[in-house]
This record gives C-alpha cells, sequence and structure tokens, in this order.
C-alpha cells in the first residue's frame, strides 16, 4: 500500500528495508531486531518491510500475509510494502532495471514509500538474484547486509556479484546452524559476518503455529520426517523421489521409531508419499501425513521429537543445532554423485549433511576442522573465480590424504581443469589450453584489424 510521505518527520532520518520471502527469514529478521542484530549504527527511526513472493506464479501460492502469526512477526517494523503489489505487473524475481533505469525506480521508491532524501540501508536475502541484486542496483549509494537463514550460506556466492554492489555490502548474518564453521558466502569481499541470536530464533520459531491445529500426534514419542520435493527442481525424477520418502521411513524404523510424522513440502503432490505409506504399513509402524500449514519447527517445539530423518534439508540442522534432536539423514551419497552441474549450490547443504550428520552407513561423523577444509575446497572447486584467493587452501587439502568419500566430492576432469592436484585429463581438458590459444590469436587478430580499418568487424 502507497505510504504518505507527510507521515515522516525530517528527510534526514534512517530508515532501514528489510526485503524477505519466506515465514522462516521473517522469523530470524524479527528475532535480530528485539535482539538488536540490526542496530550496529544506532536504532533506525523506521523500519520498513518489503515482502516479496517469489513464487513463478505468485498468484497461485498463499502470501505470506495470510499467515496466523505474520501480524506478530510484522510489529517490529513500521511500514509493510508488498513489493508484489509495488511492481505490478512485473515481477520481482524477474525485475532487472537497466542502468539508465536504476535512478527512476529510486526516485518512485522514495516518493512512494515516503522516504525523501533519508539515508537508507538496506537488508536483503539472496543477493545474486532479483529482487534484492536489483534493490541493490537502484538505492545505489546504500550500504547493503546480507541475511541467510539456511544451509546454503555456507557456499560460495553463486556468481560473480560487481564491484558496484559487492563492495557496499558491509556483513552477512547467518543463523549459526554449525557453530565453529565459517560461511563462505560473500567471502570474496571481506566482509564481516555476525549471527542471528540462536536463543531468540529457538524462541520465536518455537511459538510460530501454536493455535494450528496439527492432527498428528502429541500425547508420545514421534519421529518427523522432512520431505523436500526435490523432483520438480531436477534434482531427481518423482519415483526417486518418492523410493527416497520410503528408505527415510525405513532408516527411521531401523533406529526404532515406532510413530512416523512425515512433514511434506507444501507444494509436493500427494502421489510422492505413497510408497512410504506403504513401506510404513507393511512394516506396522503408525504413520501421520502433517499437511497443517506450519514450519518444520513448530513440530520440533510441540510434538514429543525423538529424531528427524531426512535428505539434506536445513531442518536436519536446525533440530540438532536449535532444539537439541537427533538428526539423521537418507541418499546424501547418491544425490551428490548424481547432481549437476557441479556448481549447483545445492551441493553445499548434502556436503554438509553428509559430513555431519549420522547416516545407514554408520560413518563417524567429520569433524568441524576436516568440514571447514572440505567446504572452502569444493567452494573453489565449484566457483574458482569467486574464490580465487582461496585456491592454496584448496591445493594443499587436494594435495593431502583424501578418503574414498572424500575424494567423490572432486572430479578428476574438473581438478585437471583447473590445475589442481588429483586431475585427470580428458580429451577435452586436453583441448582446452589449445581452444583457449587459438581463441586470444583471433582476438588479436581482430583488434588490429579494427585499429587499421576505424571500425568494428566484430558482429555487435
Amino acid at each position: 500500500m502507497p505510504l504518505d510521505a507527510s507521515q515522516h518527520s525530517s528527510s534526514t532520518e534512517h530508515v532501514q528495508i528489510f526485503e524477505a520471502s519466506t515465514l522462516y527469514g521473517l522469523a530470524c529478521l524479527h528475532a535480530g531486531i528485539i535482539h538488536g542484530t540490526f542496530d550496529r549504527e544506532g536504532p533506525a527511526l523506521r523500519r520498513i518491510l518489503l515482502t516479496s513472493n517469489n513464487a513463478a506464479v505468485p498468484e497461485t501460492t498463499a502470501e505470506m500475509s495470510e499467515n496466523p502469526d505474520f501480524e506478530r512477526l510484522t510489529a517490529v517494523f513500521d511500514e509493510v510494502v508488498s513489493f508484489n503489489e509495488t511492481l505490478a505487473p512485473l515481477h520481482p524475481g524477474h525485475w532487472r532495471p537497466t542502468p539508465e533505469e536504476a535512478p527512476v525506480w529510486e526516485r518512485a521508491f522514495r516518493a512512494l514509500w515516503g522516504l525523501g532524501n533519508a539515508p537508507v540501508e538496506l537488508i536483503m536475502e539472496s543477493i545474486q538474484v532479483p529482487p534484492a541484486w536489483s534493490l541493490g542496483w537502484v538505492f545505489s549509494q546504500a550500504p547493503i547486509t546480507v541475511y541467510a537463514d539456511g544451509l546454503m550460506s555456507y557456499g560460495p556466492t553463486r556468481i560473480k556479484l560487481d564491484a558496484e554492489v559487492g563492495s557496499r555490502i558491509e556483513r552477512v548474518v547467518t543463523l549459526p546452524l554449525i557453530p565453529g564453521l565459517e560461511p563462505l558466502l560473500l567471502n570474496e569481499f571481506g566482509v564481516d559476518h555476525e549471527e542471528f541470536p540462536v536463543d531468540t530464533c529457538r524462541e520465536v520459531l518455537s511459538g510460530l503455529g501454536a493455535d494450528v491445529p496439527l492432527e498428528v500426534p502429541e500425547d508420545r514419542p514421534v519421529t518427523v520426517l522432512l520431505g523436500q520435493y526435490l523432483s520438480p527442481l531436477g534434482l531427481i525424477s518423482a519415483e526417486d523421489e518418492a523410493r527416497l520418502h520410503a528408505d527415510m521411513a525405513q532408516h527411521a524404523i531401523d533406529l526404532g521409531a515406532r510413530t512416523l510424522v512425515f512433514k511434506p513440502h507444501p507444494t509436493a503432490p500427494s502421489e510422492l508419499t505413497g510408497p512410504l505409506l506403504e513401506r510404513a504399513a507393511h512394516l506396522g509402524v503408525e504413520v501421520h501425513v502433517c499437511t497443517a500449514p506450519v514450519l518444520a519447527e513448530t513440530l520440533f517445539a510441540r510434538l514429543d521429537v525423538e529424531r528427524v530423518v531426512g535428505c539434506f534439508s536445513t531442518g536436519l540442522l536446525t533440530a540438532s543445532t536449535l532444539f537439541s534432536i537427533p538428526a539423521a539423514r537418507v541418499g546424501t551419497g547418491e544425490l551428490m554423485t548424481r547432481l549437476k552441474p557441479l556448481a549447483n549450490s545445492n551441493r553445499i547443504p548434502l556436503l554438509l549433511v553428509d559430513a555431519l550428520v549420522p547416516g545407514p552407513d554408520n560413518l563417524e561423523p567429520t569433524s568441524i576442522e576436516r568440514t571447514a577444509d572440505l567446504l572452502v575446497t569444493l567452494g573453489h572447486v565449484m566457483q574458482p573465480e569467486v574464490l580465487v584467493h582461496r585456491r592454496p587452501e584448496a591445493v594443499r587439502v587436494l594435495a593431502g590424504e583424501l578418503t574414498d568419500r572424500e575424494r567423490a566430492l572432486f572430479p578428476p576432469a574438473r581438478l585437471a581443469e583447473l590445475a589442481l592436484p588429483g586431475g585427470t585429463h580428458t580429451l577435452r581438458t586436453r583441448a582446452l589450453p589449445i581452444v583457449r590459444r587459438v581463441a586470444r590469436r583471433v582476438y588479436a587478430t581482430e583488434r588490429r584489424l579494427e585499429q587499421r580499418l576505424g571500425s568494428n568487424i566484430r558482429p555487435s
């Protein structure tokens, strides 16, 4: 809803604009605000929450504002603005203003939100993509804080950010799901890393969905199974995902579970649940499917949860770190080998869960120190241009002794392409130096011809 600029005082006040697209992220922002996490420059006189529904077809998904906890979580903000309504008919996730358009958008937003000439600070998630990336360009003088609440924050920045935006990022605030492990996100800019307050986040998350009927047993111990809905992302087929759910049930039963609660992804079709129900029925175990519109953390807080089982869901680490509930993994090793391309950002959560959470293979969890080495090395192999400054560490790890499990993380052809220890050349990697030399010579010849002719001979 448009804001009336006349309601606000002088143009010198400090305004913070918070961008959020998920209830989980909003809960973390709420916890950070009441804890004082975002008061490093002193309390802001105005805090504006910018909600963004980034679903492919926003009209087909429930708005965050429809959640019963939304009003309580947004009480710490002075105004709440729907970015979808502001940009309509444009989509927040597709909105990429040109450099020429950016100043026009800034003037429009300042007028619409009553900002005047006030200094603005941006607190945003997923800086690599719109709408956060675009807002960073539009408010070209604003300092930026990036926040992240999931396991992907431990991985490298997914793209090489322009210095115009990256140089204004002052810090990254993350939920410390793995104590002692430093996230790689925006490491290339040397930004400060700070943490959301764990106790406050646990308290806020525990209060969500308190009045929503769960329609699952609350009077006896249960094991929670977490679905992720991986097939729409092309990570595995629907049949494989349904089988993965059944394997989760099997592993939970092997660990002694007698009552299962399956928490499917909110948009997952019911067909993915069938094999799980069949496996549980065959083994004589009680299973309930929780379709209530609540976060997994609501189940952790309200139920007597003995264990949480999943593939590589952030909820596994949330359960163990925030709620002290044992977690177990299923299917991480197989999915790691099938995941394409190598730079797929889901590879980092897979690595972390596979290394730190017990699974059916009964392997000892990897130490935090060794996990940190593997994380930096895999991050460099995935994004060598972004984490070029971490190459010496990657060389050290790859030149050292690796277990078969660790070696499987790093394809030999990719290591050869990057001239890293352990690489095995293929026909493609052998040809790359020749191709590059030829390309450089062709480019140099074109430049000389252009200088002689005084015109551009390459197609525009």
